[in-house]
């Protein structure tokens, strides 16, 4: 598939959700300090205080990732957390309750989603949320905010590898390890869009739908070693590392002489950079970054059609400790999204 220009909606396209002024306090779900997922408990907190750019938005869902658990576990961005109690999340999808200035595009009642920029403010598991400007985008109006609130962490990840690392093109071959997660699963639209010939690795019940979201090869890395049936392949993108079965180094042998291995997972295989040395092919890690030019490109894919995000469960925001445990057990197709608020 090539990529092709998609109209972008315009301000006066929107339809502004009508929106009061926000309360003094607001629910949130809190860890007092690094622990399991029963450290997550609902508190009463104020709500944040927006400045300078920075948009207060009213959050209708947030979606959760495996980074959220790792850093409620002491691990993650957990070293960045100045203080406790601390309100996990990244990512959001909500509308906007205070813009910066009159005139700015994003205006109060305009529904948008994004990623958020914690630890350095509070998380999106909350009713409100400051978030800079340059880090949203008018939400899908294809996707309800359920479905907008999966979006951003994983996609901008998924866009970062694909097409800015990775540079997918037609006649390159891709391996993506974990293609039906949260990252993986726009990974595999996102590089078979671009023309890649896609080979991703799963569970058997997910190597159907794999196939529908545009992988060519399927591996069950149940049954099947990757390494016995692909070979010669440009890229490897890993959302595994060595954390199971050694995926990470089993992966340098399948690239050819001079093919880019992407490690994604942090902390999953520290010397994967000497490795891959060794081997004789390029490596590098991954950090996604909150742009919100990107995401509006993806909005475009995402209300054309073109890529879909798909939602395996959904958790009230009093249940974000069963949602954690659910995010751990990794076995989630696509995301797992909390539900903040009526939108």
């Amino acid at each position: 598939m090539r990529f092709r220009p998609l109209r972008t909606a315009s301000r006066e396209d929107a339809t502004l959700v009508p929106v009061s002024a926000p309360p003094e306090t607001m629910r949130a779900v809190v860890f007092d300090a690094p622990g399991t997922a029963e450290a997550l408990h609902e508190q009463t907190v104020p709500v944040p205080t927006p400045v300078m750019s920075e948009l207060l938005v009213r959050v209708i869902a947030a979606g959760t990732n495996p980074i959220d658990a790792k850093t409620r576990a002491g691990r993650g961005v957990s070293g960045a957390i100045a203080a406790y109690p601390s309100t996990l999340g990244f990512d959001f999808s909500g509308v906007v309750v205070q813009a910066p200035y009159e005139a700015h595009p994003l205006a109060p009642g305009t529904e948008v989603y994004g990623m958020l920029p914690y630890p350095r403010t509070g998380g999106s598991y909350a009713e409100y949320a400051v978030v800079p400007s340059l880090s949203v985008a008018r939400k899908p109006a294809a996707l309800s905010h359920v479905e907008a609130a999966g979006v951003p962490l994983a996609a901008l990840t998924a866009w970062g590898l694909v097409v800015e690392t990775a540079h997918a093109h037609e006649g390159q071959r891709v391996l993506i390890h974990a293609g039906s997660g949260g990252v993986g699963h726009f990974a595999v639209q996102l590089a078979a869009y671009f023309g890649a010939h896609v080979i991703a690795t799963g569970s058997e019940r997910n190597l159907p739908w794999l196939r529908e979201l545009g992988a060519e090869v399927v591996i069950d890395y149940a049954t099947t070693r990757f390494e016995d049936v692909v070979s010669d392949v440009d890229v490897v993108i890993d959302l595994v590392g060595n954390v199971h079965d050694d995926t990470g180094t089993r992966s340098l042998g399948v690239l050819r002489p001079g093919g880019l291995y992407v490690m994604v997972p942090s902390g999953a295989w520290p010397d994967y950079a000497d490795a891959a040395a060794a081997a004789g092919v390029r490596a590098t890690s991954y950090k996604v970054v909150p742009d919100g030019s990107v995401l509006a490109t993806l909005t475009r894919l995402l209300d054309s059609g073109a890529v879909q995000v798909f939602i395996d469960r959904v958790f009230d925001l009093g249940e974000a400790a069963e949602a954690h445990r659910e995010l751990e057990r990794g076995h989630a197709r696509g995301k797992i999204v909390l539900r903040v608020s009526e939108g």
